[in-house]
């Protein structure tokens, strides 16, 4: 109870006390003027006296009745107060007495039960501000960043203050590159004689009172210092090498500095390189260095000295720059020792299946930089074994080498050509070629052949080898009834194992055949025609559905269950044949729960547009023209994201016009802010599933993210351009979790008004999509672990982007709200 009470009373006390030390540890009183020194110090008087005198009238010492009191409640019946008590009613009575004896022998037995009180030190109720926290904090921060010594400083001050702080003092600081994520030194702290740094660690030396009163000498950054510039006031130098820093001078103090070297980057070119039917190279590799690799690229040119000169290769190649690919960086983890794979398709590029030399090169966060040796290697690229498809290739690759052999790669194109019933499968393939050819013949001629028609020939040449090699989507199909067939015919007349497991192989490669033409297929169509939509996303059946039907099916032949296995291999030519007739069919109408999920994706790209745009405007306030330097960059990026910078560059043109129209950046976002929040406000009145509990979790979401989007419109007109970032991340926080308890309103009601017709309309909800093209899942709910892009490239551009924030966040001179933003992303991802 006495600490209870002694926290009570003087917890302003201590908190006071706590600020103060804190205050002078950092040395804030070296940073001010002594006037407003002396005011504050009498303000934390002032306040330390009203807290001491406040804690001695609110205390006093618990008296035993108390703790009697405290300790009796803390038992059942309260057996202190029943024991000190005398029986009022029917003292004479016999059994009443039998009953209060009873009564004082249980309650004194729970008195053996009694046990010491926990004291409450809590004081939320006084202090609900929390004050005593930040008191702490601040002492805690003083212990990390500040030191003892600058408490000392406050002794300069009263009279002949000025003097005093006139007199000989120093300060120094070691600041570490920040690729070393080492912590700061505070020189004035460093007794030892000497101590190890880093190489590039930047040192900061101060000197007050009269000048000339101390120097400098050093040896560790390799500058001259003539008498001058020993006597500097402010001396700012980086570690190059080991040496000496000594200041000269009262309270001076010497080091003997053992500079840490940053060591090279290395990297080595190890294994094999794996290359896959369709061309697609895995060149594996491993990189290493002591503070960690922060990008690489692998650099290609043509071993021109090992190439066949013959034919169509007598003439010189055109020049083309050396192909560099950056290389993949691991995304997270430790990047000091790793490896990893560059997967890559080169069979498009001139140089394919030719003699190349391969060099990579890795670099760290101080610009070094290894290299291996250059490797002389074929540049993996796709074979053709179709003879009429090898031919075309060929051709192509020597259109590519040199535009100049035109002429002789349309001749040799129309006498390939010229037998086209007796070496095609189909007719159209010659047709195809032969106006290939012509149009090959007309630019030679004329001598028009410019980089862009050279590169559209080549590409036709190469899609027309590809049909060539592999069939179209028709061809596959027959292929796979094929082999459907005879693998059927095979279970009905009893074949032997052997022939079952060779058909069940044929079977199996057919349907990947099948797959991969039915994908390119719709690749193209989509590339014609953007608005049907991602290919992808209309696949209904994946490979690994398909492998396990097949596994299946062998499983039955060879436990020589004939009828079950013809049952599921009848149900797989079904399903490949509802996959064909899925990818004939065009796009219903949208329901009304679709179409609110779609304006809500759209709001939600939109408003992440705008805080984009916000964070770029406060990005150019601190650092004027970065913005410039890196358009071009951007440009290079854009190429690659697709719709969604084409919104951003929609964003930016409408920005350009509300700069033309002489109205500022910061008002054109705050009436963008309002446009949207005011079409998020009309979604909001028709939104679907209202009346369910997620319905209502949906509502009151869209609520949140309409009143955040209100106060980032306020902040943007006021110019708070921080403010205005975090209440937009807000507001796209609550939209996503209002697009979460949309999905499962809309996930309930679709299974409570499921039928036949709902499934024959694909109402299935495992079968529906997200806007952004991923499953919505078995419960209908919005996000999935399904990625949203496949391949390497979503990989590599992850990686670029954790690199280039890694990258900035390094950079000291950046705004604190930019870095503390990045550290965030940082920690997140």
């Amino acid at each position: 109870m006495a600490a209870e009470r002694v926290t009570r009373a003087f917890w302003p006390l201590w908190s006071v006390v706590f600020a103060t030390l804190a205050l002078l540890m950092l040395g804030v009183q070296d940073m001010m003027a002594v006037e407003w020194v002396w005011a504050i110090a009498a303000g934390f008087g002032l306040l330390g006296i009203w807290a001491l005198a406040r804690g001695i009238r609110s205390f006093h010492l618990p008296r035993i009745e108390e703790a009697l009191v405290r300790l009796d409640s803390t038992m059942k019946g309260n057996p202190i107060q029943a024991a000190l008590d005398r029986q009022a009613v029917g003292a004479g009575d016999t059994a009443s007495n039998a009953v209060w004896q009873a009564h004082q022998a249980r309650m004194r037995a729970r008195l053996a039960e009694a046990r010491a009180v926990e004291p409450d030190l809590r004081v939320s109720r006084a202090d609900p501000f929390a004050l005593r926290y930040v008191a702490l904090l601040m002492l805690s921060t003083a212990f990390l960043f500040g030191s003892f010594m600058r408490v000392e400083s406050i002794t300069n001050i009263g009279v002949g203050g000025n003097e005093l702080a006139q007199g000989p003092a120093w300060e120094g600081w070691m600041e570490p590159p920040g690729y070393t994520r080492l912590p700061s030194v505070y020189l004035n702290d460093i007794i030892a004689p000497g101590f190890d740094v880093p190489e590039g660690a930047q040192i900061t030396l101060r000197m007050y009172g009269e000048v000339g009163a101390l120097s400098v000498e050093e040896s560790v950054s390799g500058r001259p210092l003539d008498e001058g510039q020993a006597q500097e006031t402010a001396q700012e130098f980086a570690v190059a090498q080991s040496g000496r820093i000594a200041i000269d001078g009262p309270g001076g103090r010497i080091w003997e500095i053992a500079m840490i070297p940053d060591q090279a980057p290395e990297v080595l070119r190890e294994g094999d390189i794996d290359v896959t039917y369709d061309g697609e190279a895995t060149i594996p590799y491993a990189a290493s260095d002591d503070h960690g690799v922060v990008a690489g690229t692998a650099r290609i040119v043509l071993a021109l000295d090992q190439v066949d000169r013959r034919y169509h290769r007598l003439i010189d190649p055109e020049p083309l720059p050396a192909l560099e690919v950056p290389l993949p960086m691991p995304i997270s983890g430790d990047r000091a020792d790793f490896s990893e794979n560059m997967v890559e398709n080169f069979s498009l590029h001139p140089w394919a299946n030719l003699p190349v030399r391969l060099e990579l090169e890795v670099e760290d966060a101080r610009g070094q930089r290894g290299l291996t040796q250059p490797e002389l290697l074929t540049l993996p690229g796709r074979r053709f074994f179709d003879p009429i498809a090898a031919a075309v290739i060929e051709q192509r690759q020597a259109l590519l080498w040199n535009r100049a052999n035109a002429a002789e790669v349309a001749l040799i194109l129309r006498a390939v050509a010229h037998e086209g019933d007796a070496l095609f499968r189909k007719q159209i393939h010659g047709e195809q070629l032969m106006a290939i050819t012509r149009k090959i013949e007309t630019l030679a001629r004329f001598d028009s052949m410019t980089d862009d028609l050279r590169d559209g020939i080549a590409q036709d040449l190469w899609d027309l080898a590809i049909t060539m090699e592999e069939g179209d989507l028709a061809d596959a199909m027959e292929r796979l009834r094929r082999a459907q067939e005879r693998l059927e015919e095979a279970m009905k007349n009893g074949a032997s194992d052997q022939e079952i497991a060779e058909l069940m192989q044929e079977l199996r490669e057919a349907t990947d055949d099948y797959l991969r033409q039915l994908s390119r297929q719709q690749q193209q169509q989509a590339q014609q025609n953007p608005e049907m939509g991602d290919p992808q996303d209309m696949m209904e059946m994946s490979q690994d559905d398909l492998q396990r039907m097949m596994d299946r099916i062998q499983e039955l032949m060879e436990q020589g269950r004939m009828a079950e296995a013809m049952e599921a291999l009848r149900q797989l030519q079904e399903m490949m044949e509802n996959m064909q007739v899925t990818q004939g069919q065009g796009g219903q109408g949208q329901s009304p729960g679709e179409q609110a999920m779609e304006g809500l994706s759209e709001t939600l790209r939109e408003q992440q547009g705008l805080s984009d745009e916000a964070f770029r405007d406060l990005q150019e306030q601190f650092n004027p023209g970065q913005q410039g330097q890196q358009q071009g960059q951007g440009q290079q990026q854009g190429q690659q994201q697709g719709q969604g910078q084409q919104g951003q560059g929609q964003q930016g043109q409408q920005q350009g016009q509300n700069g033309q129209d002489g109205q500022s950046l910061e008002d054109s976002l705050s009436d963008r802010q309002r446009a949207l929040r005011n079409e998020l406000n009309r979604q909001r009145q028709n939104l679907p599933g209202q009346g369910s509990e997620a319905g209502d979790r949906a509502a009151e979401a869209l609520g949140r993210a309409e009143g955040a989007m209100d106060r980032a419109e306020r902040s943007l007109r006021d110019g708070d351009l921080p403010g205005a970032i975090g209440d937009q991340a807000d507001a796209m926080e609550a939209l996503r979790e209002g697009m979460r308890n949309l999905g499962e309103a809309l996930a309930q009601q679709q299974q409570q008004n499921q039928g036949q017709q709902g499934m024959a309309d694909g109402g299935d909800p495992t079968e529906q999509r997200d806007p952004l093209g991923r499953n919505a899942g078995s419960n209908g709910q919005v996000g999935t672990d399904e990625s949203l892009l496949q391949g390497e490239d979503v990989y590599r551009r992850a990686r670029e982007l954790l690199d280039e924030i890694r990258r900035r966040s390094g950079e000291g001179e950046r705004p604190t709200a930019e870095l503390d933003y990045l550290e965030r992303l940082l920690d997140r991802f």
